[in-house]
């Protein structure tokens, strides 16, 4: 047994460093062909760059509107995760630790919600939406529901919030009783054990729905596209029409800083809390 798990870690090296360089290889060429000039993109696309052409970067920002794009895709995200969290948190908690008349059919309900695929229900939204408008079309002439970002966000966290419960409430219930007794015997309220002590030590699973719902909202394409008919696009629809604009031009290099700034954040925020989403992603092996 020794012999095989020996062979087989060479393999496991193999494995993840060519994963690893699946990945890091496009994303480094990109961010050198976002720094090339125009002329540069007719010989090898695997030349460096003659010189850091920055102006690229300055063209997408400004001249293909990505710096009004991105101000859109961080309210619509950060608007999202502020709902999901302030919802998902309380309902998790009394989830996990409160018996109450109807608590299997409201996890059946939350389990339900894990297996609807949001792309397939966009239509109907929109025609709620669109004829929310239209009754109230007196009061808001120009429509509110739809092409609004804070409907948008209200919608991405309604869609992630089965997700984001269910994973919750399986790390609450992983958590020993005692701290919330100590707690309470202290005079602690109910509200109080939740902030205080709970969600303190939740961390490490808040961290992950974080990161997976803002990935889920950052690269979202489609409800963004039919929710968002107006100027006011995210950065993925924005990206769309600057490859289709730069396709037409053959500036290449303003289409790949306008990738670089959509990549740029989600990679950030990865390093910012890697550790914690390892954390909160062993929890489940630690604790059980």
């Amino acid at each position: 047994m020794t012999t095989i798990k020996r062979a087989g870690r060479p393999l496991t090296y193999v494995l993840v460093t060519a994963i690893a360089l699946a990945i890091a290889v496009p994303v480094g060429w990109v961010l050198l062909a976002s720094l090339k000039e125009k002329g540069e993109f007719y010989g090898s696309p695997w030349t460096l760059p003659e010189g850091l052409h920055l102006q690229n970067y300055a063209d997408a920002f400004v001249t293909a509107r990505m710096g009004q794009y991105f101000f859109t895709s961080v309210l619509v995200t950060v608007l999202g995760l502020v709902f999901v969290v302030a919802v998902s948190v309380p309902a998790a908690y009394v989830i996990a630790r409160y018996e109450f008349r109807g608590r299997g059919l409201v996890e059946l309900a939350m389990l339900a919600g894990l297996f609807v695929n949001v792309n397939y229900i966009v239509v109907p939204i929109f025609l709620m939406l669109v004829g929310w408008d239209r009754a109230l079309a007196g009061v808001f002439p120009d429509g509110f529901f739809i092409d609004n970002p804070g409907v948008l966000s209200l919608v991405y966290a309604a869609t992630s919030i089965p997700f984001t419960i269910y994973l919750l409430t399986a790390y609450f219930r992983s958590i020993p009783a005692d701290y919330e007794e100590a707690a309470a015997l202290d005079g602690a309220s109910r509200l109080q054990v939740m902030v205080r002590v709970m969600l303190p030590m939740a961390r490490p699973a808040l961290t992950t729905v974080i990161l997976f719902n803002f990935l889920a909202y950052w690269n979202d394409f489609i409800i963004a596209l039919t929710l968002l008919p107006g100027e006011g696009k995210t950065l993925q629809v924005g990206l769309l029409n600057l490859m289709t604009a730069q396709k037409a031009a053959a500036d290449y290099g303003r289409l790949y800083a306008g990738m670089v700034i959509v990549i740029v954040p989600v990679l950030v925020l990865y390093a910012l809390i890697q550790r914690r989403l390892i954390e909160g992603m062993a929890s489940g092996g630690v604790k059980g």
